[in-house]
């Protein structure tokens, strides 16, 4: 936890826990304000949890959330209301500090010159030389906006599918002016998470520095999006700074709306409520696991899309392969909460699941959706709707469950040109290329295509949208095409995996022969994987541009390129 003091009555920060409040009231604060929104980031406490523990503190709390690169004239006058109503001095926070930072500046520019403002941020490690124009102009957006930037290539989002994407790029084109967007300090190996949550990975072996991870020769803008101007080939940073491009690969990963059922951001990560879905949350996963000798836990799948959409039912396999082995699996009443209509979108791999569920007695509800949560009373409370009946409710007591959040597109890629009507970047399912914008590509959970979203897709969809990215700088058609490939090891037990490889349409697309791994069948070979092969084919392949077992399959006279 790092304060950073712009002046003796404000100082900012990156994202605070419940547990430095402490601190934070033992250096002098009195008033906290939360600028970040909940369910921003996989490893971020709901402003819940810091109200609650700056309650007990005796500090005065209040939350002004903004989305990232969304600093609208209404929320510094808004912030600026807040400064003069609240005790000093006050400690503002959001991901990284930069929005409050931001904020501050704007809501003064009617009262101090634009140097001093400008003098005191970059006292304090901020540089607002972004929104200037914005301060010199009192704090309101100007009407004209000039470049502050322009780059070949600029692609949005710094996780598995931005990171790979830029790599794949620059090893075939190495002299390639490419920028990566994301404002995020650590970059997570997030399919690791499921084991974590079982026990078998340390938490901290998922996370690097975002910066170690940038590749070599590209531009790293630590900034949030705030628009899309595609007409303009130009993306709007926060603080109204406008970069441009020649082509944009989109790829920001998707929201997890912890907020979508209620009652769960008051009760995450206590009272028997946690999900693997959140860094920080994983090891409390094992906690609970571990801890439980009877009783009834719940594993809760939403609606599609989800990123890994075996996740869910990954975590009720190892939780009970444990119970298994402690001697408790009786004791344990275990039941699957699935708002689908089945425990598996490709049928080939449902009998060797059924196995593992009927070994387990493991119970199977489909058509329950999670809605509300009350921590407290340990009781959850899930929407049935089946077909051809009218939706009905139900109360379940639980003594755990692990819940994996309703998901959706990025807030500031829903609202913009880019989405469909779902909200989703609009793109042709093969090349991978914008439906409408001919220079912009995307990649990842955030587009539309119908794949899985995982990880493994985007390691093979990050070669496809490079080999087109280049041939069309080239100014050639596009070359390669993308098959719908996704992979979701299932991890039915601490030692045995059913890899489920498949494409569009649930057409089967394993990576190895039959005799080495047969994907439908839980295997061991198929765990080594897992456990040991793919965290380093991530970290030492998959980002810096090393294509093993993903090159682009070529574009034919026959394929559908749309």
């Amino acid at each position: 936890m790092s304060t950073k003091a712009i002046n003796t009555q404000i100082s900012v920060s990156p994202q605070i826990l419940p547990e430095d409040l402490a601190e934070i009231a033992q250096q002098g604060f009195r008033s906290v304000i939360c600028n970040r929104p909940d369910g921003e980031g996989a490893d971020q406490p709901t402003f819940e949890e810091i109200e609650t523990a700056a309650k007990k503190l005796g500090l005065e709390s209040r939350y002004l959330p903004i989305v990232a690169g969304k600093v609208r004239d209404e929320d510094a006058d808004a912030f600026e209301d807040l400064l003069n109503a609240l005790p000093k001095p006050v400690l503002a926070y959001c991901r990284t500090g930069t929005r409050s930072a931001t904020l501050w500046s704007l809501s003064q520019a009617d009262s101090q010159p634009v140097a001093d403002i400008l003098a005191q941020t970059k006292s304090a490690g901020y540089d607002m030389s972004g929104v200037v124009r914005r301060i010199a102009n009192g704090g309101r957006t100007p009407t004209e906006t000039a470049e502050d930037a322009r780059f070949e290539v600029v692609v949005v989002g710094a996780g598995a599918a931005g990171i790979s994407v830029a790599s794949s790029l620059l090893s075939r084109k190495p002299d390639l002016n490419v920028a990566i967007i994301d404002p995020a300090d650590v970059h997570y190996y997030q399919p690791g998470w499921t084991m974590v949550g079982g026990g078998v990975f340390d938490a901290a072996t998922t996370a690097k520095t975002m910066g170690s991870l940038i590749p070599k020769g590209v531009h790293w803008i630590k900034s949030a999006v705030a628009a899309f101007e595609p007409k303009d080939n130009a993306v709007i940073l926060d603080g109204c700074r406008v970069v441009k491009y020649d082509r944009l690969i989109v790829c920001p990963g998707l929201k997890l709306n912890w907020h979508g059922v209620e009652g769960l951001v008051d009760t995450l990560g206590k009272n028997g409520v946690t999900s693997n879905y959140r860094y920080d949350l994983a090891p409390y996963t094992w906690k609970l696991v571990q801890n439980m000798q009877s009783g009834r836990a719940l594993f809760t799948q939403p609606p599609m899309p989800i990123k890994c959409a075996g996740a869910p039912q990954k975590a009720m396999y190892l939780s009970a392969d444990h119970w298994t082995k402690t001697g408790l699996i009786g004791n344990i009443d275990i039941e699957f909460m699935n708002a689908g209509g089945v425990l598996f979108g490709v049928k080939d791999y449902v009998p060797a699941l059924m196995d593992y569920v009927n070994r387990y007695g493991a119970q199977l509800n489909f058509f329950h959706n999670l809605v509300a949560i009350d921590g407290p009373a340990k009781k959850a409370v899930f929407e049935i709707k089946e077909p051809d009946q009218e939706p009905r409710r139900v109360e379940v007591e639980f003594d755990m469950i692990h819940v994996t959040p309703p998901q959706t597109a990025p807030d500031f890629i829903r609202v913009s040109p880019l989405a469909d009507a779902a909200g989703w970047v609009d793109v042709d399912q093969a090349t991978l290329r914008h439906k409408t914008y001919e220079n912009i590509w995307s990649l990842g959970d955030v587009m539309n295509a119908p794949n899985a979203k995982t990880a493994a897709a985007a390691r093979k969809q990050a070669p496809v949208v490079a080999e087109n990215v280049v041939a069309d700088m080239q100014g050639r058609s596009a070359t390669a095409q993308y098959d719908g490939y996704g992979s979701c090891p299932l991890t039915v037990e601490r030692g045995k995996i059913v890899l489920a490889e498949f494409g569009y349409g649930g057409t089967l697309l394993p990576s190895f022969p039959g005799w080495l791994v047969d994907g439908t069948k839980p295997s061991r070979t198929a765990w080594l994987l897992k456990e040991k092969i793919l965290p380093p084919v991530y970290w030492k392949a998959m980002l810096r541009g090393k294509e093993w077992l993903a090159k682009p399959e070529k574009v034919t006279a026959g394929s559908h390129l749309g």
